[in-house]
C-alpha cells in the first residue's frame, strides 16, 4: 500500500531502499522557504542500522502489512529470548536487541505479539502496559512542590522509572513499557 510521505507515523513499517524499517520518531517541518516535510527516524528491523530521512509530500513510500502471531515469552539465554508459538508450540529464539529497551519488562508466561514477515520474526510487540514492583524508591525531600515534583524509583526489572512522591518500595505501579513511565498505582 503506497502512502505520501508526510503521511508516515511512528510504528509504521515501510519499504525503502530495499530494506524493511520501522518509523521510531517523526517530525514535521515547515520551513520559511520552500515546502514542508517530514524528518522520519528509521530502524531496520533486518539488522537494527538507524537512519534519519527526510520525505517531502510529493514522495510515496511502500507500506507494508505484517502478518502477526500469538506467541508466549518462554526465557532468556544470554543475549537471545526464547519464544514459544501458542498454535504450534513451536519455539523461536530471537537476539534481545531486535526488541529494544522494551526487552526488559518481558516476563515468563507474558503473551506477546510476534510481527513477520514473509514467515521470517521481525519484532515482537509487548503489551503496552505491565504492573511491576517498586523495590527502591527515594525519600521525598521536603519543601518541594506536590504539583511536579517526581522521584526516582528502580523496578523489580532493573528499569529506573519517575514516580509520585506517595510511592513507596514495595508498591505495585502500572508502568508504559515503551515510555518506560508512571501511569498509575495497581489495583
Amino acid at each position: 500500500m503506497k502512502i505520501s510521505g508526510v503521511d508516515i507515523r511512528p510504528g509504521n513499517i515501510i519499504e525503502y531502499e530495499g530494506g524493511i524499517w520501522r518509523a521510531v520518531k517523526i517530525q514535521h517541518t515547515q520551513p520559511g522557504k520552500g515546502g514542508a516535510y517530514m524528518q522520519v527516524e528509521l530502524k531496520n528491523l533486518i539488522d537494527g542500522r538507524k537512519n534519519n530521512v527526510r520525505f517531502r509530500s510529493a514522495e510515496t513510500v511502500e507500506r507494508i502489512r505484517l502478518d502477526t502471531k500469538d506467541f508466549q515469552y518462554l526465557y532468556a539465554e544470554g543475549d537471545d529470548l526464547v519464544f514459544m508459538d501458542k498454535d504450534t508450540y513451536e519455539q523461536v529464539t530471537l537476539p534481545k536487541d531486535l526488541i529494544g529497551e522494551p526487552a526488559a519488562f518481558l516476563q515468563d508466561g507474558m503473551d506477546v505479539m510476534m510481527e513477520l514477515h514473509e514467515e521470517r520474526p521481525i519484532s515482537v510487540q509487548l503489551p503496552d502496559t505491565i504492573e511491576a514492583t517498586i523495590v527502591e524508591a527515594d525519600a521525598v525531600v521536603k519543601g518541594q512542590t506536590a504539583s511536579s515534583s517526581y522521584k526516582p524509583a528502580i523496578l523489580d526489572n532493573g528499569v529506573r522509572v519517575m514516580v509520585p512522591p506517595h510511592i513507596s518500595s514495595g508498591t505495585r505501579i502500572v508502568v508504559d513499557v515503551y515510555e518506560q513511565t508512571y501511569v498509575r498505582r495497581a489495583d
